[in-house]
């Protein structure tokens, strides 16, 4: 049996060690922006019609920071680490968002904010069922942006063994820090 931050080849890691993600809880601290320059291993390509209504959108609503920009061409915005997005100028914008998202975490304590100041820059942004609670444990603010992309900022709930969200979890064999760890095991190795 292998310890879930071990792989089959019995080489150690810990994920968490490389996520800038705080463990859930109701006094979880989100990160300070990262301003450092790094290789992006993923980065989000928005195009935009209008980089000013972008960038105000994305700083002032979703909590994004203007880490660069090339003027009239490319704005490139950051969170915390990991979490880039590019804004390129365009020619045209798509008439609908699309059905495909993109999700950053955040943490449980910044949902309502986010909320408040995407309906403060854009009434109509935040979708009318934001936020919700999902079936995974977590909390998700829908957004849509002025170039229309649907962006999810996601924050995980505080684990409840006791829980519907538990339940769900096990059933597909995911157990909580307070049941039995090493269950988790085989799924770590999916």
């Amino acid at each position: 049996m292998t310890d879930q931050n071990t792989n089959t080849n019995g080489n150690y890691y810990d994920a968490f060690e490389v996520s800038p993600v705080p463990a859930p809880g109701p006094d979880a601290v989100p990160p300070e922006p990262f301003h450092g320059i790094y290789g992006m291993p993923a980065f989000v390509t928005v195009p935009t019609t209008d980089l000013a209504a972008s960038l105000d959108f994305w700083t002032r609503g979703l909590g994004f920071f203007e880490l660069f920009s090339v003027p009239g061409t490319l704005v490139h915005l950051r969170r915390w680490a990991f979490q880039d997005v590019l804004l390129v100028a365009a020619d045209a914008a798509p008439a609908e968002a699309p059905a495909m998202s993109v999700s950053f975490a955040c943490v449980l304590g910044q949902i309502d904010g986010i909320v408040d100041a995407c309906r403060a820059v854009r009434p109509d942004s935040v979708s009318a069922d934001s936020p919700r609670d999902t079936p995974w444990n977590t909390r998700d603010v829908e957004v849509i942006t002025p170039e229309k992309a649907r962006v999810v900022l996601t924050a995980a709930k505080p684990y409840d063994p006791a829980s519907q969200e538990a339940r769900n979890l096990a059933e597909i064999g995911i157990t909580g820090p307070t049941t039995h760890p090493d269950e988790n095991e085989e799924h770590a190795r999916h």
